[in-house]
């Protein structure tokens, strides 16, 4: 079943409300988060942002999205200025993809439904000028589309990122990203932490 527009915001808000009040409820009891249902990620505030609100913790995940969206829309309609507008001026993750649209640009292709799935998201800090999260996602359903040509670009694997915005000028934009230490000692481990 395929849900577009106001059903799809409708449907994501809701769940990201119902994981939101699972994961606040046992934060504030000390529990591990209750297993994710099938399709939805799996949600944990670190101990530093508890006090972060239920409203606070989905809003940071929809920050999240909108952020994902955007870029999406970006790299569909090959705009480096748009791209380039959704990071913090100088950021070095913004420069790297923005040079990433470009070269897919003259080559006469553009980036169509990327999409991020998200699997797994850690709340690690919100203030209302800095939000930094742990994410773990992968692009699913992207195509280069260019004259006579469509093609789906490879399965994208999981991967762990620590992911900071900083709100400016009424908007957060991504400051940083980097990969995450749990992901780096887990790959080099051989750990299944």
């Amino acid at each position: 079943m395929r849900i577009s527009g106001s059903r799809w915001l409708l449907a994501g808000t809701a769940v990201l409300v119902l994981v939101g009040a699972l994961v606040a409820g046992a934060a504030l009891r000390g529990d591990d988060p209750a297993p994710s249902p099938a399709g939805v990620p799996a949600a944990v505030i670190a101990p530093e942002a508890r006090t972060v609100s239920v409203a606070g913790a989905v809003s940071s995940l929809a920050v999240l999205r909108e952020w994902d969206r955007s870029r999406a829309a970006a790299w569909a309609s090959g705009d480096p200025a748009a791209l380039g507008r959704l990071y913090v001026h100088g950021s070095r993750a913004g420069v790297a993809d923005v040079a990433m649209l470009r070269a897919w640009r003259e080559r006469g292709l553009r980036i169509e439904g990327m999409s991020m799935q998200v699997l797994e998201v850690e709340l690690r800090a919100r203030t209302e000028r800095r939000l930094v999260l742990v994410v773990t996602d992968r692009l699913v359903g992207a195509e280069a589309v260019g004259t006579g040509e469509r093609r789906m670009l490879p399965q994208d694997q999981a991967t762990t990122r620590e992911l900071e915005f900083r709100a400016v000028g009424g908007q957060w934009l991504l400051a940083s990203v980097q990969e995450s230490p749990v992901a780096s000692t887990a790959a080099t481990s051989g750990s299944a932490n």
